[in-house]
């Protein structure tokens, strides 16, 4: 078995115990992602900004470790309102008009910082 971890260098990688993604026999497993910069700020003022901004940190993780947003096959959202739907539907619609994988799209009470309005995971497959 191969697997490959990728890191983004934040401290709550090594604190909490886990990867920005982790590459295994040909899958991609990207974490969820919250729409933060590299100073651990918050980026985009609503629902489409911050989902444009988590899918931004998701492609690179994918690059990262190989994969690309074309190898995705799942994506995760979760949002703190799901009367947001719409916005966050458009900037994933963006993305991956033409992937086009199997998602799922689900409110939480909250997520880890109360100015997040959402999270993305995503799974991708490498083909040889």
């Amino acid at each position: 078995m191969s697997r490959e971890t990728v890191t983004s260098g934040t401290e709550w990688e090594a604190h909490v115990g886990y990867s920005r993604a982790v590459a295994v026999d040909g899958q991609v497993h990207v974490s969820g992602t919250t729409p933060v910069d590299e100073d651990g700020e918050v980026v985009g003022d609503g629902p489409y900004e911050q989902t444009k901004a988590a899918l931004d940190i998701v492609a690179g993780a994918l690059d990262d470790a190989g994969a690309s947003v074309a190898d995705v096959v799942r994506t995760r959202m979760y949002v703190t309102d799901i009367d947001d739907y719409e916005a966050v539907g458009r900037a994933h619609g963006e993305v991956f008009a033409d992937v086009r994988p199997a998602s799922t799209m689900v409110e939480v009470s909250r997520l880890v910082d109360e100015d997040f309005c959402v999270e993305v995971e995503a799974t991708a497959v490498v083909s040889d």
